[in-house]
């Protein structure tokens, strides 16, 4: 290969090149990006970012490496010829390759029928969090859909920032697919613990908004409240949307590659066409651990797992041999840090090995027929990567 493709210019696109780099790749390497940014940080976004305690120079991913990519910036990818081996992009610019890095990551779900009201915000990018940042004020009421880990991350930065938060999860309980149901109700008791308001086992039927005059006499809706399903309305000045996120795939369509809940790929990021891998949140890898296909939405797969890819795109498409390791997930909530390693399943079995789910500083552990699966740890970083290191050496449960 002479020239290599990378679409996608953030984390896992980033992680991409530098792999190409350091894998022996001399040849041309062009990352192609959406945005108009260069690549950056953005699980700040919904804590520090989004605080004012970090500025945009902070969530800068580059250094002084000099990886000789060149930059296509502000223009998305509208289509992939893998015929003919080109991609094209919304402004009419046709790049040919030779091999292709797919690393167009997810954009975050927005609640349907307001994508334009005003005061609702989702977090996905730099621009979000800043038109969130501006409408925090103390003393307003902010309503978060979904209890998520950037549904918490915003209510807890809400909350220190003096606004009043009521966070609506419809599952009965937060985090329940994450960390199962008993764990995910204990991380969940920080909510009230810190004054934020959390309601479980309730949909949300809808927004409310009003017409409010601009200064050219149109009109706009803004967000006044929320509908649950039970009948109850719940005031909000602003409303964050967090339930899920989406992989933009929907510019491969035609493309030959196989689509479902993302690239469908092999156990090395390979896809079903030689010259072509997918990384990053847009990607689903086979998983030996259920036997299917699912997309890894963390930060860490995003800078680890291109490499592996990027050995199999050099080598052909082929299988290099090298397991991806476990999901690793982080996230930071009213001063306390969750860490999560792993694959938990609803029937696996949950220890306690030190401290208590009553102090709110523990370590658990999940396993499957015995063996072990998955490893949290709350306000436990030390211990919690021993036992991560004990869980990357353990086989694999099918």
């Amino acid at each position: 290969m002479q020239h290599i493709a990378v679409i996608g210019a953030s984390l896992a696109g980033l992680s991409a090149v530098r792999a190409l780099r350091a894998q022996g790749f001399t040849g041309r390497i062009t990352v192609i990006g959406d945005e108009t940014r260069r690549p950056y940080d953005r699980p700040p976004l919904s804590k520090d970012f989004l605080a004012g305690v970090l500025t945009e120079d902070d969530l800068s991913l580059e250094d002084t490496d000099d990886l000789a990519a060149e930059w296509l910036l502000g223009s998305a990818a509208t289509a992939l010829d893998t015929t003919a081996n080109t991609v094209e992009l919304a402004d009419g610019r046709r790049v040919h390759a030779d091999g292709f890095v797919i690393a167009t990551g997810s954009r975050a779900r927005r609640w349907p029928g307001c994508e334009t009201m005003t005061g609702v915000h989702v977090i996905r990018t730099i621009d979000d969090a800043i038109a969130l940042r501006a409408e925090l004020r103390p003393g307003g009421q902010m309503v978060v859909i979904g209890a998520g880990f950037i549904g918490a991350e915003v209510a807890s930065t809400a909350r220190k920032l003096g606004m009043n938060v009521t966070v609506v999860e419809a599952a009965p309980t937060p985090l329940q697919v994450q960390l199962g149901a008993r764990l995910g109700a204990v991380v969940a008791q920080s909510h009230g613990a810190h004054g934020t308001t959390l309601i479980c086992g309730v949909g949300v039927a809808g927004l409310t908004g009003q017409k409010r005059a601009l200064l050219d006499s149109d009109c706009v809706d803004r967000v006044t409240g929320v509908d649950l399903a039970d009948g109850r309305h719940l005031p909000a000045d602003v409303v964050v949307v967090g339930i899920g996120g989406i992989p933009n795939i929907e510019w491969l369509q035609g493309s030959g590659l196989d689509l479902g809940n993302g690239v469908i790929c092999g156990p090395s990021g390979q896809t079903n066409i030689p010259n072509v891998v997918a990384v990053g949140d847009c990607a689903a890898w086979h998983d030996a651990s259920t036997g299917g296909t699912r997309r890894v939405e963390h930060w860490t797969g995003a800078l680890e797992r291109p490499a592996i890819a990027v050995a199999a795109l050099l080598s052909g498409g082929l299988d290099c041999g090298t397991a991806a390791k476990a999901p690793y997930f982080w996230s930071d909530q009213y001063g306390t840090r969750i860490q999560f390693a792993g694959t938990a399943l609803p029937d696996d079995e949950v220890t306690i090995e030190a401290g208590s789910c009553e102090s709110g500083s523990f370590l658990a552990t999940y396993r499957r027929a015995g063996r072990l699966v998955a490893v949290l740890g709350v306000d436990q970083p030390k211990l919690f990567t021993r036992w991560r290191r004990q869980l990357a050496a353990a086989p694999v449960v099918v």
